[in-house]
């Protein structure tokens, strides 16, 4: 009877695989049912659930999982051999049950609607139109940088600690919020990873565990990228999935934040955008928009490929190669070089409303 109960979990990947490729077909139904419906339910829960603790229970039961499934294998080794069928039914079983576990706690949100759809704004967008957005993001990061360095040549410092940074997201979604109600982020679960080193020589700044609702944060990026790489992190904590559409929510939430080096970090962000694509698109008009830049925001440009710079490893492109595989088979096609939709997100919706 057990292994008939491990054979039907195990064979369930298959129709689950089926019933994904369905729902690629129907994002209206996964927007409404799932992503404003279920999964609201699921994340709040979870975050009630571990977001108070002052440490990453996901990282915890990852390292559990780990020692367990090292102990499994070096118990159940002979049985490679002598009982192969029954090895990988175990092995199938358990790899069905997560893949489920994944998909209804988090992951069908991989086929919701586009977000340029849900925020009925244009999906193309001009180079001329990506030029204007770019001299206004010039104008204000410039401007914002000024006001916090004083001088137009340093680079701003947060004066926060990122503990306290970590504490100071939510107040961007609150204000954000206020024009988007969908974008409500109550309660708050946002952690340092305690895998903070291994991650960094991976080439990652933060994940979401989507078995927690955590969003982990690598703490040892710059104080400078915390405020958009933890917004980014809860805009996948609130169902976006797309690494584009987060890294779009993210900026806007700094943007709006109340604090103004909040608004430094996603302002920058965001030009940093604009002025890659425009550099792909055009490199003479990249080379004349870039010296209108204050070299003091260049600097904080430059503190953060330093900081990678320091960590890049062999293997790092490998880790990365995987995670972009990963995301062409959850319905990304894009993978992770999908810049361009996040600029036209920012391109589309400050057309309507410029940057002041």
């Amino acid at each position: 009877m057990l292994k008939h109960k491990k054979l039907i979990i195990a064979m369930s990947i298959i129709p689950q695989i089926i019933l994904l490729k369905i729902l690629a077909h129907y994002p209206t139904f996964v927007e409404t049912v799932y992503s404003h419906g279920i999964y609201i339910w699921i994340s709040q829960a979870m975050r009630y659930a571990f977001g108070w603790l002052p440490f990453s229970v996901g990282d915890v039961l990852y390292t559990l999982l780990s020692l367990y499934i090292l102990r499994w294998l070096y118990l159940n080794r002979k049985r490679i051999i002598k009982d192969t069928k029954h090895w990988f039914l175990d092995v199938l079983a358990a790899i069905s049950f997560g893949y489920f576990a994944f998909h209804m706690l988090w992951a069908f949100n991989y086929y919701r609607l586009p977000l340029h759809q849900s925020l009925k704004i244009d999906h193309d967008y001009t180079t001329e139109e990506l030029v204007n957005l770019a001299q206004q993001l010039i104008k204000k990061t410039n401007a914002l940088q000024l006001e916090l360095a004083k001088v137009d040549s340093l680079k701003v410092i947060m004066p926060y600690s990122k503990s306290e940074i970590l504490k100071m997201i939510p107040d961007g979604y609150d204000e954000l919020s206020k024009v988007f109600p969908y974008l409500e982020y109550q309660p708050r679960s946002i952690k340092k990873s305690l895998y903070s080193v291994p991650l960094t020589y991976m080439g990652f700044s933060g994940y979401l565990n989507p078995f927690t609702n955590e969003a982990q944060i690598d703490g040892l990026i710059p104080s400078y990228k915390f405020p958009t790489t933890g917004s980014h992190e809860v805009a996948h904590q609130l169902g976006y999935a797309a690494e584009n559409e987060a890294n779009f929510i993210g900026s806007m939430a700094a943007m709006h934040h109340p604090d103004i080096y909040f608004n430094y970090s996603g302002h920058a962000f965001a030009l940093r955008h604009c002025l890659g694509e425009i550099y792909k698109r055009d490199i003479t008009l990249y080379e004349q928009l870039l010296p209108q830049l204050h070299k003091g925001i260049l600097k904080n440009y430059q503190e953060v490929r330093d900081f990678w710079d320091s960590y890049e490893n062999p293997t790092e492109p490998l880790f990365k190669a995987t995670y972009n595989n990963f995301l062409k088979t959850n319905n990304q096609a894009g993978g992770m070089e999908s810049y361009s939709y996040v600029v036209a997100l920012l391109v589309n919706y400050h057309k309507e409303h410029p940057i002041n």
